[in-house]
């Protein structure tokens, strides 16, 4: 049986101690701050009241591994009370290459012109890696929770990364995403008719 509408919340994970020093992170593992358990804290309370809103309870919280996102995760989950976590590999960061732990003025320093002309450094994960690894995710996640039969949400935390280049597949505009922004498929029986609706779960 095939759920008639499952919702995949894609959330960014909250702040980490590298994104409050402005640094690229890439597949490198810093933790959180303090301020972005808070806003984990606070995000799990936006989950609540939009999913009790829209009566698609959540069914199932899906991390990246990396350890922002699987803090993030656990935050969440523990004031959701949705257990286990499933980890999903597929879902961590896009690789930086040589500018992961770099600052946006080292970066203009060491690599003169790249981020104006859109150009990106040794090591940098390509486009097409990137959106194969993402869909193979998505198809996971579907698939895991393709038994249930009435409307769900699954949680899924993961990277700014991730979520740009889902957006970018499904033909969505481009928005920057700040700690915990979001976006939402919704997907009907078919699995590829994803639509995306652009949401903050934490107001700045």
């Amino acid at each position: 049986m095939v759920a008639a509408v499952l919702r995949l919340l894609f959330v960014r994970h909250g702040q980490s101690e590298w994104n409050a020093l402005g640094r690229w992170q890439g597949q490198a593992d810093p933790p959180l701050s303090d301020f972005g358990r808070v806003q984990a804290r606070l995000a799990a309370r936006a989950i609540v009241d939009l999913t009790e809103r829209e009566a698609t309870p959540v069914a199932g919280i899906v991390t990246s591994t990396l350890v922002r996102a699987l803090e993030t995760a656990t935050i969440i989950s523990d004031a959701l009370e949705i257990y286990p976590l499933h980890l999903e590999a597929d879902l961590i960061e896009r690789d930086a290459g040589e500018w992961s732990g770099l600052t946006r003025a080292e970066i203009d320093e060491r690599f003169p012109g790249y981020l104006g002309n859109g150009e990106r450094p040794p090591g940098y994960e390509q486009d097409d890696v990137m959106l194969t690894r993402t869909l193979r995710a998505v198809d996971r996640i579907i698939d895991r929770f393709s038994t249930l039969d009435q409307p769900a949400t699954v949680v899924v935390i993961t990277h700014g990364g991730v979520i740009y280049t889902l957006e970018s597949h499904v033909g969505a505009p481009f928005r920057r995403k700040p700690n915990l922004g979001a976006i939402k498929l919704r997907r009907s029986r078919c699995r590829r008719d994803l639509k995306v609706i652009h949401l903050h779960l934490f107001r700045h």
